[in-house]
């Protein structure tokens, strides 16, 4: 396609609820903009809305155990997007989808769910069994496995002596953009333990993960990474076009 020609009007519009953090959000933003480029080429980039929270308020809600609140106060932003004219919404966290039902129940547009996008791609490489590496409230979480589960995939996660350094690292490191060689090492012995104890896949649990593993580091073992598999969903369902709403 020329690049003098006009598709915003061809594409669903992205609402992309976000700032948790602000680097896996940036994340979003520049890689649904090359997809939407790759497509179209030019100078052409996604019609997208971005509705950014406060991290420091999400992140007491999560220490707490306020999911309650958390849900009314990501519920409320995630309609500012649906005024604000997105056509659909993901929100680009993996720990706040505990609290998506609530989300999708209070809009009337389509919520695309990370884990259906990982899910998806698991089942097509025709794995049966991954290990899990992610915040606490992740690895830990029920929402996360049984989301899994219904999709017949099995989850393995990080042992209880290890997770509380796993969910340090993403709140103290990554979600401030500091990247640390000893945390890559960290993360890297968890994945080999995962794989030792039956994961045949490795799920970056974790939309700031990407930022310290990548598959390089353990080109053997396929891994995950749920920011991409979130985006690519995105792009897709924006270049479907406006025809069925």
């Amino acid at each position: 396609m020329n690049e003098d020609d006009a598709v915003g009007g061809e594409l669903r519009t992205v609402g992309i609820l976000g700032g948790m953090s602000s680097q896996s959000t940036v994340e979003y933003y520049r890689l649904i903009d090359e997809g939407i480029n790759d497509v179209h080429g030019g100078h052409h980039a996604a019609e997208l809305l971005i509705r950014s929270v406060d991290f420091g308020t999400v992140e007491r809600y999560i220490r707490t155990e306020r999911w309650d609140d958390a849900a009314d106060y990501l519920a409320a932003a995630a309609t500012d997007l649906e005024a604000g004219g997105a056509d659909f919404v993901v929100m680009a966290t993996n720990t706040m989808h505990r609290v998506a039902p609530r989300i999708e129940a209070a809009l009337s547009i389509p919520f695309l769910h990370i884990v259906d996008a990982a899910a998806d791609a698991i089942l097509a490489d025709g794995l049966e069994t991954v290990g899990v590496l992610g915040t606490r409230a992740t690895m830990d979480g029920a929402f996360y496995r049984e989301r899994f589960e219904e999709h017949g995939i099995d989850v393995i996660v990080p042992e209880e002596s290890r997770r509380d350094e796993i969910d340090r690292i993403v709140f103290e490191e990554l979600t401030k953009g500091e990247i640390r060689e000893a945390s890559r090492d960290y993360y890297l012995k968890a994945v080999d333990q995962l794989v030792e104890r039956g994961a045949d896949g490795i799920v970056l649990g974790c939309t700031e993960i990407e930022l310290l593993v990548e598959q390089a580091d353990r080109p053997d073992v396929p891994l995950f990474d749920t920011t991409a598999l979130h985006v690519e969903r995105a792009v897709e369902r924006s270049l479907a076009g406006r025809v069925d709403g």
